[in-house]
């Protein structure tokens, strides 16, 4: 019988051995521990205990060596659990992991799809047609839809194929883009019993995987602010912490703007992802900082660079993962200031988010 047969949803994926079922897990936790092997290790342990997380046949100690004769963990003090570290070939795992729940995420949900006016010529041929302009390429004339319209338009009996019958296929524009990643370290990104920093390291692994693979001629750098800012690599995401810092949202994009004014990339961007209003500057080397509502100094400076960024044409796309009234204010200033984008996520929606807004960028049809 040819068909689809169903069966009863299993938990489980059989098509997953032990150790692969249980990697899973222990990457989503090693993320959270800030690649702290041992601290993820206990937590596993833990969620073993409370929801049989192990197979029976399949013991903690085996999936410890398992990870170990694999290449994604090394023990540096043999056989103490403190000399364990993540490999390099974790580090990449993780950050394939992040990719792959992002865009299980989008698949499930159209949150954070924009579209865009602006026109490129490009190669990625789409679905949708349009009449024919002079000048469109030849080779871009969707045959089955200009002989249909002149069907509709001359008949049968006095069939012909007219400029006017003509449609194209559309296509979009895949721009190179110079990104500069932004990730708010400060204090308040744990606070209050909430996790904020670990989707923020998951979406920066996850894009810096996709321009890695997908978008080899784009770059993507990411810096970190609290009271200062500084960048970070690629291989240093999973070890990412919040610090006990002040917003210095000024700092971070300074050291953005250098970053990018070294690239040759036409296409410039940043990205900020932050809960929060800036309360932090630097006057030489002392700070000025202030928690307590909107400093009109700390304010000033911060619109000054949105301004400037402007003026350099670098859209400033701001991802506030809080939604206090004063911190939207703050946000749609500055917004409107630059000129750029600003989205009120939920952590569980940000991926979605940056995702789909950077792919936006890059793809402009015509």
């Amino acid at each position: 019988m040819i068909g689809w047969q169903f069966s009863a949803y299993k938990g489980k994926d059989d098509r997953l051995t032990p150790f692969e079922e249980l990697l899973k897990v222990f990457k989503d936790v090693l993320i959270h521990t800030a690649g702290n092997v041992s601290e993820a290790l206990s937590w596993l342990t833990e969620i073993d205990r409370q929801y049989n997380l192990i197979d029976k046949d399949y013991s903690m100690s085996e999936f410890i060596d398992d990870l170990i004769n694999k290449g994604y963990i090394s023990n540096n003090q043999a056989n103490k659990p403190a000399g364990f570290n993540p490999t390099a070939k974790m580090e990449m795992s993780l950050r394939r992991h992040a990719l792959d729940d992002i865009f299980d995420q989008i698949s499930k949900s159209k949150k954070g799809n924009h579209s865009t006016k602006n026109a490129g010529q490009g190669a990625e041929q789409t679905s949708d047609v349009k009449p024919y302009e002079f000048g469109d390429p030849l080779n871009r004339i969707a045959i089955a839809e200009s002989l249909k319209n002149a069907q509709i338009n001359h008949g049968i009996d006095e069939f012909k194929l007219t400029q006017e019958d003509l449609q194209v296929k559309e296509t979009f524009f895949q721009s190179q883009t110079s990104t500069v990643l932004m990730i708010d370290i400060s204090h308040s990104m744990i606070l209050y019993g909430e996790d904020r920093i670990t989707p923020a390291k998951k979406v920066a692994m996850a894009l810096s995987e996709l321009i890695t693979t997908q978008y080899r001629k784009d770059t993507l750098d990411i810096i970190v602010f609290g009271n200062d800012a500084w960048a970070i690599k690629i291989q240093d995401l999973p070890y990412l912490q919040v610090g006990p810092y002040h917003t210095n949202t000024v700092a971070g994009l300074e050291l953005a703007m250098d970053i990018l004014r070294k690239k040759k990339n036409p296409n410039k961007q940043i990205m900020m992802i932050t809960d929060g209003k800036p309360t932090c500057i630097k006057r030489g080397k002392k700070y000025y900082k202030n928690s307590f509502g909107l400093d009109r100094k700390i304010l000033n400076r911060t619109l000054a660079l949105a301004v400037k960024c402007k003026k350099l044409h670098i859209p400033i796309t701001t991802f506030m993962i809080a939604k206090d009234p004063h911190l939207v204010n703050f946000v749609d200033k500055f917004t409107s200031a630059n000129g750029g984008k600003a989205f009120y996520s939920s952590l569980k929606g940000l991926g979605e988010f940056i995702f789909m807004d950077y792919k936006d960028n890059k793809r402009k049809k015509r």
